[in-house]
């Protein structure tokens, strides 16, 4: 593992996060990783209350690796948090991590060889979960995405082809697609989208590498007004940009755009028995 690339994680938090996920998602992607990253930017999304600020100063003083700790002044959204943390990264590998879901110890191990084989961009499978009032894990569904280029692509037209929390990608090919942009809670989509118009190199992992928390609220912000606004917004700008052609544009707007709109119980069966189902295809 000499040759292979040093990596940052890029790990954002904000007031929401809960201090013992948080703990967890760290360690699980640093101190038990066979392969470690050479740094943590971890990146403050506004003020996040007593208990997230001492378990972060806990986490910096007793990390095995050094952590750069970015603070925004006031919460400022994932898109900005992420740039933000991108700027602070060292390294031209970067991995992310989200501050409730947990990494499988093998994790960059499996996927920063293959940055190092000249991929740009690659994500993995995970599995959901949950837990009981006791902390118990309740296990959730796999999220199997599509793995080749090809797949990728083809996929891309109509639903995310990555697992945004699982992925790892080089700042130069996020820089080349234009970085980041908010479009409410679909900017990893929209930059994917661009990243694979733009050429860059794409894979996923069949390893379901990561643990993606599901809390019970999580099928009911997939939906709604507000998130109708943000997939018509994403729909333009796929069309305007020629991701996507007309047709395209056309079944997405009235499938995706209607499922924002079909009651959670219809949304959950919908996402789970065909939107699921059909990323293993």
């Amino acid at each position: 593992m000499t040759d292979l690339p040093a990596f940052s994680l890029l790990l954002p938090v904000y007031h929401g996060d809960s201090a013992a996920y948080l703990r967890r998602s760290f360690h699980s992607s640093v101190h038990d990783q066979t392969l470690r990253p050479s740094e943590v930017v971890l990146v403050e999304d506004g003020p996040v209350g007593a208990e997230l600020t001492a378990q972060i100063v806990r986490l910096i003083e007793t990390s095995p690796v050094p952590v750069v700790h970015v603070r925004i002044s006031e919460n400022a959204g994932l898109a900005v948090a992420l740039t933000t943390g991108l700027a602070a990264c060292t390294n031209d590998v970067v991995a992310r991590m989200d501050a409730d879901d947990v990494s499988l110890p093998e994790r960059f191990a499996i996927q920063i060889p293959l940055i190092a084989a000249g991929h740009d961009l690659v994500g993995s499978g995970m599995w959901e979960f949950s837990e009981d009032a006791s902390g118990t894990e309740i296990a959730g569904a796999e999220r199997n995405p599509p793995t080749s280029a090809a797949d990728i692509a083809r996929y891309a037209r109509f639903h995310d082809p990555f697992n945004h929390p699982t992925v790892v990608y080089t700042k130069s090919a996020v820089a080349a697609a234009g970085g980041y942009a908010p479009l409410g809670l679909m900017e990893d989509y929209w930059l994917f989208a661009r990243m694979i118009a733009g050429g860059a190199r794409a894979r996923n992992t069949t390893e379901r590498l990561v643990k993606y928390r599901v809390s019970s609220g999580a099928y009911r912000r997939r939906g709604g007004l507000k998130l109708l606004a943000s997939e018509l917004q994403l729909q333009r700008a796929f069309r305007r940009s020629g991701f996507t052609s007309t047709g395209q544009f056309v079944r997405n707007v009235a499938v995706r755009g209607g499922y924002r709109l079909i009651p959670e119980p219809v949304r959950r069966y919908f996402y789970r028995t065909l939107i699921l189902r059909s990323r293993a295809l």
